[in-house]
């Protein structure tokens, strides 16, 4: 009777071990899949339909009208070059990487030039994402977003 004791205490320790093993692997997968979901929520961007471009009187060409955001987080960009929020850099969803770009907030007339280095922004209506650097120089930091003019220099 008491060898049948043992073996059934150690038969339910092992199952005890093995779900306790089932439940870490399942809260490891879990733990993940929300990292990689809160990293895509935090880089909050859209896309708008790219406009025609048009060579204005200036002979830049004038690429879109939109809204702009910004994001400060992500380790590498869509070009393979390291994130830095302190460059003025931008996401756009088709123009080449190297373009450079200058955004103008239409509302307060300030305007920064921007090199694109990244896809994006995935967040309908909006036409370009750009570093917190240049977010910081257009005034839309607060706000968080900005109407914006995009024309491109070079």
């Amino acid at each position: 009777m008491l060898g049948a004791a043992s073996l059934a205490a150690c038969a339910q320790s092992s199952v005890v071990s093995q779900k306790y093993e089932a439940r870490a692997v399942r809260q490891a997968s879990l733990d993940q899949d929300r990292a990689t979901s809160s990293m895509m929520k935090r880089r909050v961007a859209a896309a708008r339909k790219h406009t025609a471009s048009r060579r204005t009187a200036g002979g830049t060409k004038t690429a879109s009208h939109g809204v702009a955001s910004f994001y400060t987080e992500g380790t590498k960009t869509a070009s393979g070059e390291k994130f830095n929020t302190l460059d003025m850099t931008a996401a756009h969803p088709t123009l080449p990487f190297g373009t450079k770009l200058r955004v103008t907030d239409v509302a307060s007339g300030r305007s920064v030039t921007v090199r694109v280095n990244d896809r994006g922004p995935y967040v309908q209506g909006r036409v370009v994402d750009v570093s917190y650097s240049a977010a910081d120089a257009l005034g839309m930091v607060g706000k968080g977003v900005a109407k914006v003019k995009l024309d491109v220099v070079e």
